[in-house]
């Protein structure tokens, strides 16, 4: 099987994150913060080490503040529904949002009344900052937008938005799903204060591991009431963090799996030229040479994730999907992509578009071999 499905998960995953987890399942059952004994100090110390890490990795200033979900989705909704909402105010957001976000702030909406705008992103930086600035008022308190659509891999201007948000007090939020792993993020340089992503794609480490990274003095109300481990004496959920905003027992192995993912990203950060960018550049390259085919996003020279959008015309994409996992042994992901919003922009809400993404562990030979296989599929359509 020659798997492209990246930007939902990734795979394989490095030796160093299963061997980790692996010891640590082997060596270690403990509850972490649930004793004072020797295996839950140590489950406690790697949890600890992890947050470190990230912030570090992140630019966020207190590790205490670095706060583990079981994905991205709750970390954005602890984000979110945390602050303090009333009435009169405004959000901002960005048409590519995934429904991670979007569905969030929909539950606003209907709940308080807010209102929200989301920001036409069709790959003209100069557009979307004007039509951001346009939109900012005198109850805008939060911008929450995807640093990367999951759609076409195109690169939102944060930077920029960031920058703006906090010259007017605005409360920024980024879902760096699809970039961390890929590209630099720092919050205090980038002026974020509330930075979410998960393990299981760019970091490539488990499913089951998300974070939230809140910088400054923001506070936000917990989702989740109940044991923290520390504090038990208390009724109430403790005010201390992380323990204020993590309830129940952690996903110690999946953790330990996402450190070993972060100094693993750490060791490779700096790389000039990464591979799956050269990849995604021979990929779009070829898929745009064939013909009936319409792709989306920005061309083979742009900045961009390492995702390839686009459409065999007239067919739908769910069949070209099928067709390469059943007959090429080829994994791509078709259809809306948890993005709704995103196809009403690209106008393909009915077709969908065939999403390939790729990974550090693809190979040339691997996009070769598709390239092959949607020749055949383009000529085949053709002949019907």
């Amino acid at each position: 099987m020659i798997y492209f499905d990246q930007a939902a998960s990734s795979f394989p995953k490095p030796a160093k994150v299963i061997e980790a987890m692996t010891t640590f399942m082997q060596e270690n059952g403990a509850n972490p913060g649930r004793g004072g004994h020797e295996m839950a100090q140590d489950a406690n110390r790697v949890i600890n080490r992890t947050r470190e890490v990230a912030s570090s990795l992140f630019g966020c200033s207190n590790p205490r503040k670095a706060l583990f979900y079981q994905n991205a989705t709750v970390a954005l909704n602890q984000a979110i529904q945390g602050l303090t909402w009333k009435k009169e105010d405004h959000i901002i957001a960005s048409s590519v949002e995934h429904n991670s976000i979007r569905r969030p702030l929909e539950y606003l909406k209907r709940r308080y009344g807010i209102s929200v705008s989301y920001i036409d992103w069709c790959d003209d930086e100069e557009k979307f900052l004007e039509a951001v600035t346009n939109k900012i008022n005198s109850n805008t308190k939060l911008i929450a937008m995807t640093h990367a659509s999951n759609v076409t891999g195109s690169i939102l201007p944060i930077d920029t938005v960031m920058k703006q948000a906090k010259q007017r007090n605005i409360i920024t939020l980024v879902d760096a799903s699809q970039t961390a792993g890929h590209m630099p993020i720092h919050m205090q340089e980038q002026k974020i204060d509330m930075l979410v992503f998960p393990g299981h794609k760019g970091l490539l480490g488990p499913q089951g591991t998300g974070m939230l990274l809140v910088e400054g003095e923001l506070d936000l109300t917990p989702l989740h009431y109940g044991g923290t481990g520390a504090f038990s004496e208390y009724p109430d959920q403790p005010d201390q963090w992380p323990e204020k905003l993590e309830s129940g027992t952690l996903n110690t192995p999946g953790i330990v799996g996402l450190h070993a993912a972060l100094i693993a990203y750490e060791e490779r950060k700096n790389e000039i030229v990464p591979r799956e960018t050269m990849l995604t550049k021979q990929l779009l390259k070829g898929v745009k040479a064939l013909p009936g085919i319409t792709c989306y996003g920005l061309g083979e020279t742009a900045e961009r994730m390492p995702v390839v959008a686009f459409n065999v015309n007239g067919v739908d994409s769910q069949e070209i999907a099928m067709i390469l996992d059943s007959h090429y042994k080829i994994a791509v992901r078709a259809g809306l992509h948890c993005s709704p919003l995103t196809h009403e922009t690209l106008e393909t809400s009915d077709q969908g578009v065939v999403r390939v993404s790729l990974g550090r562990y693809n190979t040339d030979k691997e996009v070769e071999t598709f390239l092959s296989a949607m020749k055949e599929i383009v000529i085949a359509y053709e002949q019907i």
